[in-house]
């Protein structure tokens, strides 16, 4: 049905250019790149966003390339999605490591070393604690208009089957820079769906992801294109 650019307060990170309009305090994020941006994807589970993202780089709809993926479950597809496409991959079990922090410095090492320019979290359930040189260099996609239906314990398909019991007459998904708050953090957009009568939360969750499906890799190539910037605490699309 629609998009919507824009999203709350926000920091800086390393690649930041400050300057100046009027009274506004403008901060361009990052980019724009000559080259493909490269990626470090997190995830949990089979790999439906990062076989996506393959997909809309072979098409040559996203110049980026996937340098690592890092999963914090054993065993799961996105893994195997990985090594098919002949991508590096960690696994890094979750109860392995005695925190989020842990966890994080771990995979974030992992990020430092394959030379990401952004961490991109698909279908990652875990909480990750972001350090100060990934700072507006992580981005989540949720599978609702945050700030509805977000936060812990909202995923997957408990998102959709809240959307329909509360009766909305529009979903969406939401792409948003990370911070150390589950789904928190600036939004960069949003697409939105409508809930047709009669809907199941599968039903919802298709619709959503075909939704997602555009979502991401248009966030990425704001980001990579140097487009997304501060201007006085608000994350703006130029």
């Amino acid at each position: 049905m629609g998009e919507w650019h824009g999203g709350d307060a926000g920091g800086g990170e390393s690649g930041i250019r400050r300057g100046g309009r009027g009274d506004v305090d403008v901060e361009t994020l990052f980019g724009p790149l000559d080259r493909p941006v490269r990626l470090a994807v997190f995830l949990s589970g089979g790999g439906r966003t990062l076989v996506n993202l393959f997909e809309s780089i072979n098409r040559g709809e996203l110049d980026a390339e996937v340098a690592v993926v890092v999963s914090d479950r054993v065993g799961v597809g996105g893994v195997d999605r990985a090594t098919e496409a002949g991508v590096e991959s960690h696994t890094l079990p979750r109860r392995e490591f005695s925190s989020a922090a842990a966890w994080s410095d771990a995979a974030f090492s992992v990020s430092r070393e394959a030379g990401a320019d952004l961490v991109v979290l698909a279908g990652f359930l875990s909480l990750v604690v972001v350090p100060e040189d990934f700072h507006l260099r992580v981005m989540n996609i949720h599978p609702s208009l945050v700030p509805a239906f977000c936060g812990q314990g909202f995923y997957g398909h408990h998102v959709h089957q809240a959307a329909i019991e509360r009766g909305v007459k529009v979903s969406g998904c939401t792409v948003h820079f990370a911070d150390n708050e589950y789904d928190h953090g600036p939004i960069v957009l949003q697409k939105v769906v409508a809930v047709e009568d009669g809907d199941s939360a599968d039903d919802l969750a298709a619709r959503v992801f075909a939704a997602e499906c555009e979502a991401y890799p248009e966030a990425i190539r704001l980001f990579a294109g140097g487009r997304l910037r501060l201007a006085d605490g608000r994350l703006q699309v130029d």
